[in-house]
């Protein structure tokens, strides 16, 4: 057996510094960790395609923003039920509830929308630029749920599980005449962590071996498939999801809203893939030469970017 311990204090920092409470969560360094990979992943495939990289960075603030902010309106909107009543301050107060992580992808995607029309940059080519990154955040950020012992799974016979203190767990697997302390649970936040880093070099891997076959959005679509394939599965492993039948938890038999929109991603993917290669190639963009007054100055993004079809 190969059980997995989750440190009993989800803190890396808890102290007073100069009479100041200074507290830093595992959770919050491993999202900002995650983040930063993704940036760095994402700044050097624009510059591979002839952008500015700091285009990528500027982006990542404002997506973290709007997508933390996303994800906790998505938490909040399908959690009301617990919320209705309480202080204003538990809405925004993530150690109340959480963090959904689709909710988070919609986030993302506006930032996206938002920075590349105001930059005059393609949307969808800088959508398929950022989705193995995105998608190497999201694996790094899972080990959060395991600092803070939650998206745990149900009871496992499976050699390898996670542990979870009896305050932390939730009804009936508090019974801890039933479910001892040693109880394995499925370890659904390293299954999602190791289902993404796959899907990174499955992303990249496909880049490089249907360069001849794949379109501008394409690396986009595939995640959506891969995203919701595998959270469509874990998602039924899960003890705590949001559900469609208003019960949180196990939801009773039904499904939980992460699989339906993980159902709907799925879709999305398969369709856009469709969509994308039966319309017609536009004819490649002829290359505007930089101004002969500024010889050394940087091509224009979208003058050079490849045509669709050599993404």
């Amino acid at each position: 057996m190969f059980p997995l311990h989750p440190p009993g204090d989800p803190f890396l920092i808890n102290t007073t510094l100069f009479g100041i409470p200074l507290a830093v969560r595992w959770y919050g360094v491993l999202i900002v960790g995650g983040a930063m990979l993704a940036g760095w992943l994402a700044s050097r495939r624009a510059e591979q395609r002839g952008y500015n990289p700091e285009h990528i960075w500027n982006l990542l603030l404002l997506g973290m923003v709007l997508g933390i902010a996303g994800a906790r309106i998505y938490y909040v909107i399908f959690e009301w039920p617990s919320f209705a009543g309480r202080p204003w301050f538990d809405l925004i107060n993530t150690t109340k509830g959480g963090l959904a992580i689709h909710g988070a992808l919609i986030g993302a995607i506006l930032a996206a929308l938002i920075y590349t029309r105001r930059n005059r940059l393609p949307l969808i080519e800088f959508l398929d630029i950022c989705m193995p990154g995105f998608l190497l955040a999201q694996s790094i950020g899972r080990w959060g749920n395991f600092m803070n012992q939650e998206a745990y799974g149900r009871p496992t016979s499976l050699p390898v599980g996670v542990t979870i203190d009896a305050d932390r767990r939730l009804p009936p697997y508090d019974d801890m005449a039933k479910y001892p302390p040693a109880t394995l649970f499925h370890a659904t936040f390293l299954y999602e962590s190791i289902w993404n880093i796959v899907g990174v070099g499955l992303l990249l891997w496909l880049e490089r071996r249907l360069r001849g076959w794949l379109r501008t959005g394409d690396i986009a679509l595939f995640y959506a498939i891969w995203y919701g394939l595998g959270r469509f599965w874990i998602e039924g492993l899960r003890t705590d999801s949001l559900c469609t039948n208003g019960i949180g938890g196990e939801c009773g038999g039904a499904l939980r809203t992460a699989q339906i929109v993980s159902l709907l991603l799925l879709a999305i993917g398969v369709a856009g893939l469709v969509i994308n290669h039966r319309r017609a190639l536009p004819p490649p963009a002829a290359k505007v030469p930089a101004p002969a007054d500024d010889p050394g100055g940087e091509p224009d993004a979208v003058a050079t970017a490849p045509a669709a079809g050599d993404s």
